[in-house]
């Protein structure tokens, strides 16, 4: 599967079947919470959330995928992520694109 945030694929003609997303919601545990709270008082990268999100972009992205799989697809295109703070220490992910089919 090609993954791409581009419109197209150079020297491919591309079908279209449709849009295709996956998404997942993450948190850390309390007392990396707390932690990380502390670390607002000096500074610095909070390096639990960082993986909490990069975990939660990589399982989005396979859903996504699992999707275009599904649907035929040999790519996706406009591949595009958002986040949004669903509660405190929780975000949710998602990933979203088009699934194509090369002609």
């Amino acid at each position: 599967m090609i993954l791409v945030t581009t419109e197209g694929i150079a020297g491919r003609e591309l079908e279209m079947l449709g849009m295709v997303k996956g998404s997942t919601i993450q948190t850390v545990n309390a007392v990396r919470d707390i932690g990380a709270g502390l670390k607002t008082l000096v500074g610095g990268e909070l390096t639990k959330y960082n993986e909490m999100m990069n975990n939660a972009r990589a399982l989005a992205t396979k859903r996504m995928v699992e999707e275009a799989e599904a649907m035929g697809a040999d790519a996706i295109v406009c591949i595009r992520y958002s986040s949004a703070s669903v509660m405190q220490s929780a975000a949710e992910v998602m990933a979203y694109g088009t699934a194509v089919k090369f002609r």
